[in-house]
């Protein structure tokens, strides 16, 4: 390491230590790839930072709530071996994005692939009809809007209920979910405002109060 790399690593790690300054991700991320093996430090604060909105988005956007804990740190598993390929043309936050959205994305096809089965198999029947007991079941007993919004997105379509998190969760922009969904935009736009349509009637259905916005 160079010594004008050393006194900027050095100027970052006093800045953690200084209480008066609000070190940014991307310094983090500096801090991270500069950091002696074994010290995890910068990179968890990182972790630390982000957790909670990218375990409850890979919840959203899966509905796996078994696995959203799972995903979650395979994502920061995935960014933390790619931390060197991290260019800064985006913010941290923005890439980190990516990887989750593609990760997520990745999850739900091998999930697809896993549920092909023949639709007229009895027992495929009756656990749907036990699924839709079930959910009917969990919306009377949902209390918090937290709860609430959980099971009204887990009951909307993946083609609706994806494009809808990204766009209102993630804050993605349409050209964005074009992109990572790979469909033209205006059909981005059509699934969202059908999605938002879609959120609002079943809300009003099973609590019959404001919507949340």
């Amino acid at each position: 390491m160079t010594r004008t790399a050393t006194r900027r690593s050095n100027s970052l790690k006093e800045g953690i230590l200084n209480t008066d300054h609000v070190i940014t991700d991307e310094e983090l991320v500096e801090l991270a790839r500069r950091a002696g093996e074994g010290d995890l430090r910068p990179f968890d604060s990182l972790v630390e930072r982000h957790r909670g909105k990218v375990l409850a988005n890979c919840r959203y956007l899966t509905r796996a709530a078994a696995d959203s804990e799972d995903l979650a740190q395979e994502v920061f598993l995935k960014a933390f071996f790619a931390l060197n390929r991290y260019e800064g043309r985006s913010s941290f936050t923005t890439w980190l994005h990516r990887i989750k959205i593609n990760h997520c994305l990745n999850y739900i096809e091998k999930q697809k692939r896993r549920q092909v089965v023949d639709v007229e198999d009895p027992a495929l029947t009756h656990r749907k009809e036990f699924q839709v007991a079930s959910r009917a079941h969990q919306l009377a007993e949902a209390s918090s809007d937290r709860e609430r919004i959980v099971l009204i997105l887990d009951s909307l379509a993946e083609t609706l209920r994806v494009p809808l998190v990204l766009r209102d969760a993630d804050g993605a922009s349409y050209q964005e979910i074009a992109d990572q969904l790979q469909i033209g935009l205006s059909a981005v736009k059509m699934r969202i405002k059908r999605a938002r349509e879609e959120f609002r009637s079943r809300w009003l259905d099973a609590f019959g109060d404001t919507v949340p916005r």
